[in-house]
């Protein structure tokens, strides 16, 4: 691919999306060994990575699942777990174009994970939706076949190896926003000051009702709230 057609957006997020991707594949493995222990088929477990693309979500789904949940647990469940997507689609409306529509904006909102907000947000200026569709376009079909591939496969994979491939998506994601780190001293220190914030409240004594999800939950609201005060994003006038 030349460099010339690199510089569409699309394509641009088309090639970003591929590691990305790859990781998502390797990592679904697991998944689809849970969604296998629920008694899902290999299409149910494509179609619910292809419609969900969570896997803290999909996770607690499939667990629930097997283990004869309610619907309204099921959902209310999804609903606390994958909150924290919510708060990635108001981040990054603030970097889209002025002229981007609203169903490219649901669209994006519907796309959204922890990898594609990260080299998302990391974009310079603003944001053209269609570098994230890109990006989307490579990585949740493979998270999604993954899924299927697990749940194939079963458990014919060791435990251990299953453990080492969840290990990639984390390494994964720490290169992309450390990648952004070294050149914004701000991001630096909110990932810094995150880090110490989350180890002081993991290590808190919390009442038994404080689960991880919520405990994930509070810290991002809270940690999002305090960076924005203090390193507020300009409007487009000032910009201007």
């Amino acid at each position: 691919m030349g460099t010339e057609a690199l510089k569409t957006p699309y394509l641009r997020g088309l090639k970003d999306g591929v590691p990305i991707g790859l990781g998502y594949f390797a990592v679904a493995f697991s998944l689809g060994i849970a969604a296998r222990a629920a008694s899902l088929t290999a299409l149910e477990g494509f179609l619910a990575s292809l419609f969900t693309s969570a896997s803290a979500g999909e996770f607690a789904v499939f667990s629930l699942i097997a283990a004869a949940g309610t619907l309204p647990e099921t959902a209310l469940m999804s609903l606390i777990v994958n909150a924290r997507y919510l708060l990635m689609s108001c981040v990054l409306t603030q970097k889209l174009e002025p002229g981007t529509r609203l169903w490219q904006r649901l669209l994006l909102g519907f796309g959204v994970t922890d990898e594609i907000f990260a080299v998302s947000a990391a974009q310079p200026g603003r944001l053209d939706v269609r570098y994230s569709f890109g990006a989307m376009t490579a990585a949740i079909p493979l998270w999604a076949a993954g899924t299927a591939a697990g749940v194939i496969t079963g458990n014919l994979l060791p435990v251990r190896a299953v453990s080492a491939l969840g290990v990639s998506l984390f390494g994964m994601f720490l290169a992309v926003i450390f990648g952004e780190a070294r050149k914004n001293r701000t991001v630096l220190g909110v990932i810094v000051a995150s880090a110490a914030v989350s180890w002081g409240f993991r290590s808190l004594p919390l009442p038994a009702f404080f689960s991880d999800s919520m405990k994930t939950m509070i810290l991002t609201v809270g940690l999002a709230a305090l960076a924005a005060w203090i390193f507020p994003r300009k409007g487009e006038e000032e910009d201007e």
